[in-house]
């Protein structure tokens, strides 16, 4: 008997990749359907999960993508029960002064648009189901770190995307969820890279993080969107923005 289905962005590494396992441990039997741009880690799932896991090669700021996406899974097994938008992208980080405005637009089509067209696409699906939508969002939404304003503003403006979907389709819940700081390869690039352009102090704290062994591993946020796709969101908190460790998730965490 086929479980839940459900859609997985950015499924190859990270975050992404931990909800996809994290989801089959809560429930075998499940079906998912990722999206990524490496090919390799999504054969990887697939020789490990086999006819429980289905994939797309591509770009999600590419709309036929999203559709086959969407396609194929209800092709294969006819509905989409949630839909949980991990992809993103931290860069261009830099002061305003600074900006590149098509380097902005950029991250916005990944963080952002893409995500809207995820939802437009699958929402009959999905509101047919009464199931979910569960954005990755991040604590830069509401808060400063140096020169993250392409982030921080994105993330913002898909707390809102989740707000306006929970009071216009009334089928579904939507519910967008900061993971905390976790230990991925975004991390790598700030202490390696990025952080350069960060103000001492911030580079410096997210460097700390590491070294005091601080970070979380990508399992526990991981578990958060997992059973919330699972499970469904709580109607007290359709609509919101939330973090992963708020008493509210209590019954979602670790």
């Amino acid at each position: 008997m086929v479980g839940k289905v459900i859609i997985v962005t950015g499924v190859s590494r990270g975050i992404g990749r931990s909800i996809v396992e994290t989801i089959f441990k809560l429930a075998p039997e499940t079906v998912v359907y990722g999206i990524a741009r490496s090919e390799a880690p999504l054969k990887e799932l697939k020789e490990i999960y086999g006819d429980k896991f289905f994939y797309v090669v591509g770009d999600i700021t590419d709309e036929s993508k999203l559709q086959q996406l969407t396609d194929d899974a209800i092709a294969g097994h006819g509905k989409i029960d949630s839909v949980v938008a991990n992809a993103g992208v931290l860069e261009p980080v830099a002061r305003i002064h600074d900006a590149d405005i098509s380097n902005w637009k950029k991250l916005y089509d990944i963080n952002f648009f893409s995500i809207v067209s995820l939802v437009k696409t699958t929402l009959p699906y999905v509101s047919k189901a009464n199931g979910n939508y569960v954005f990755v969002s991040s604590d830069a939404s509401t808060m400063y770190f140096s020169n993250w304003g392409a982030y921080g503003s994105s993330k913002a403006a898909l707390n809102h995307l989740a707000l306006t979907i929970a009071n216009e389709e009334k089928a579904i819940k939507c519910l967008a969820v900061a993971p905390g700081i976790v230990d991925t390869s975004m991390q790598v690039n700030i202490r390696e890279n990025v952080g350069a352009n960060m103000s001492k102090e911030h580079h410096e704290m997210f460097k700390d993080l590491k070294a005091s062994n601080k970070l979380l591993h990508s399992n526990v946020p991981a578990t958060v969107y997992s059973k919330l796709a699972l499970n469904g969101i709580p109607e007290a908190i359709n609509g919101t923005y939330i973090s992963f460790d708020a008493p509210e998730l209590k019954d979602y965490q670790m």
